[in-house]
C-alpha cells in the first residue's frame, strides 16, 4: 500500500495516494512497531510533504525517524530528515536545513544516490520558494553531484530551480539559459518544464515585447489536475504578474492558488498571492493571524521601504523595486522606477511612471542607455554595470546601493571584472574598459 502511495502521488492522484497511505498505516498499526512500520511513515510524510500539510509530515516524518534509528535502516533515517527539513524550510523555519544538511550527508555516507538527487532538489524548491538564497550554493553543487551520478531528471529539477534563483536575483539571460536547457532535456516530466516556461514567460512579461502568453499557457495545461501548490503557485503567480503587467484583471489567475495556500497555510505565497492583489488595485483579503512572512509582512502593513531593504539583503531588486511599487511618496516611487529602468523591466518602469504622472510629477527620468553588449572581455551584462560604477569611483558599499545588492555580491562581480580585464586594480580596470569601449552609450 505505501507503494502504491507513493506511485498514484506521482501519477497526479493525490486524494488517492493520501488513502492509500493512510490504508498502510492502518494494516501495520495491527503488527508490532518495526521497519515496515517506519517506511509507512515516512512514504506518508513524503505525501503530505508534496501536498504541503505541515503538520503531518513532521509527525509522520518524526515517528519514521523514531522507528528508523531504533532498528538501524538508514535509508528511511535520510528520508524523514528530507521530509521535516524541507518542509520546516518551506514554513520559513530556517532549522529547516540542517536537518536536510544531516539527510545528505548520510546518503552520500550510506551511497544512497537517489536520496543526494533528493536532497538537492528539495534545497531548491524550498529556498526558491521564500528566496532563501543564502543557501544558493546548493544549486551549483547539486547540478554537478547530479551529473556525476548520472541522476539525469534529478538535474533538471535542480536546473529549474537554479533557473528561478537567477531570474529572481535580475540574471535573465542565465535564467533563461537554465530554462531552455530543460525545456529541451526534460520533455516528459511535468513540474521541472512548469518551472522553467514560468520563468521564460516572467522573462518575456518583465521586459515586455515577446508574448510570455503562449509560454504560460503551456505551464497552466501541465496544472490540470494538479493539487499542489508547488505546481499551482508558480503558475499562477507569473500569470497574475503578467496580467498586471499588461493592464488585465489578476484575480482569475490567482483564484486556485489562493485557495490551496490558505487551506496549507502556506504564509510566504499568501503574500505573494495578497501583494499581486495590491498592485493590481483589487480589495484585500483578511489576513488577520496569518502570521505573514518578511518582506511581505512588512509590505503588505505599508512599511515598503523597510521591506525593499529586506529583499535588498536577499539580492533581489526587481522585488525591492515590486515593494516600493506600491508606494505612496514620490521618491519611493522614483527609486522603483529607477530600479525597473536599470534591469529593462519596461513594462514595470511605465507603470511607475504613470504613476508618478498622477501625482503631478513631470522631470521623470526615461532611464539610462544601453551598456554595449558582445564585449571583448565577455562581461555579463551586470559585470558590465558594476564597471559603469567603478569608473565612476564609487565604492563597493556604494555600488551595493546603487545596485541592491549585498557589498559580498559586489566584491564578486568586481574580482571577476578584473579577472577578465586582466588587470589587478580598479583604477587599471576604469583604463582598460575606456580603451574597449566599455560604458554606456551617451
Amino acid at each position: 500500500m505505501s507503494t502504491l502511495s507513493r506511485r498514484l502521488w506521482c501519477g497526479g492522484c493525490t486524494d488517492a495516494a493520501v488513502e492509500a497511505g493512510r490504508a498502510a498505516l492502518r494494516l501495520l498499526d495491527t503488527v508490532a512497531a518495526g521497519a515496515e512500520l517506519a517506511v509507512a511513515y515516512t512514504n506518508q510524510a513524503s505525501v503530505a510533504l508534496n501536498i504541503e500539510e505541515y503538520a503531518d509530515t513532521l509527525e509522520m516524518g518524526a515517528r519514521a525517524l523514531s522507528l528508523a534509528e531504533r532498528h538501524s535502516v538508514p535509508e528511511v533515517v535520510v528520508h524523514s530528515l528530507n521530509n521535516v527539513g524541507t518542509m520546516m524550510l518551506l514554513a520559513g523555519e530556517a532549522e529547516g536545513i540542517g536537518k536536510l544538511e544531516r539527510s545528505l550527508a548520510l546518503a552520500e555516507r550510506e551511497g544512497l544516490e537517489e536520496h543526494i538527487g533528493r536532497a538537492y532538489i528539495h534545497a531548491g524548491w524550498a529556498m526558491t520558494r521564500v528566496r532563501s538564497y543564502h543557501l544558493a550554493s546548493w544549486l551549483d553543487r547539486g547540478v554537478l553531484a547530479c551529473a556525476d551520478l548520472g541522476l539525469e531528471a534529478w538535474k533538471h529539477y535542480v536546473l529549474a530551480y537554479r533557473a528561478r534563483y537567477h531570474l529572481d536575483l535580475g540574471r535573465w539571460e542565465k535564467a533563461a539559459a537554465d530554462a531552455e536547457e530543460v525545456l529541451r532535456d526534460a520533455k516528459p516530466v511535468p513540474l521541472p518544464r512548469i518551472l522553467a516556461l514560468s520563468v521564460l514567460g516572467l522573462i518575456r512579461a518583465r521586459r515586455g515585447g515577446d508574448d510570455p502568453w503562449p509560454l504560460l499557457d503551456e505551464a497552466r495545461e501541465l496544472t490540470v489536475g494538479r493539487a499542489e501548490l508547488q505546481y499551482v503557485a508558480p503558475v499562477a503567480t507569473a500569470r497574475a504578474e503578467a496580467a498586471w503587467l499588461a493592464g488585465a484583471p489578476v484575480e482569475p489567475e490567482l483564484a486556485q492558488a489562493w485557495d490551496l495556500a490558505s487551506r496549507r497555510g502556506a504564509r510566504w505565497m499568501l503574500g505573494e498571492l495578497a501583494w499581486l492583489r495590491r498592485l493590481a488595485g483589487d480589495p484585500d483579503r483578511d489576513l488577520a493571524g496569518t502570521g505573514l512572512l518578511e518582506p511581505y509582512a512588512l509590505q503588505l502593513a505599508g512599511e515598503v521601504a523597510a521591506a525593499a531593504e529586506r529583499w535588498r539583503k536577499r539580492d533581489c531588486a526587481y522585488d525591492a523595486a515590486l515593494a516600493l511599487a506600491g508606494a505612496a511618496d514620490e521618491a519611493s516611487l522614483r527609486t522603483a522606477l529607477a530600479e525597473f529602468q536599470r534591469l529593462g523591466a519596461r513594462p514595470a518602469a511605465a507603470i511607475v511612471t504613470r504613476r508618478l504622472r498622477s501625482r503631478g510629477v513631470r522631470d521623470i527620468p526615461r532611464g539610462p542607455q544601453r551598456w554595449t553588449r558582445g564585449n571583448p572581455a565577455e562581461l555579463t551584462r551586470r559585470e558590465v554595470e558594476v564597471l559603469g560604477l567603478v569608473q565612476q569611483g564609487l565604492s563597493n558599499v556604494e555600488i551595493a546601493e546603487r545596485l541592491f545588492l549585498s557589498t559580498k555580491t559586489v566584491h564578486h562581480h568586481v574580482s571577476a571584472i578584473l579577472r577578465k580585464l586582466g588587470v589587478s586594480r580598479r583604477g587599471q580596470a576604469a583604463a582598460e574598459a575606456a580603451r574597449l569601449g566599455l560604458t554606456p552609450f551617451s
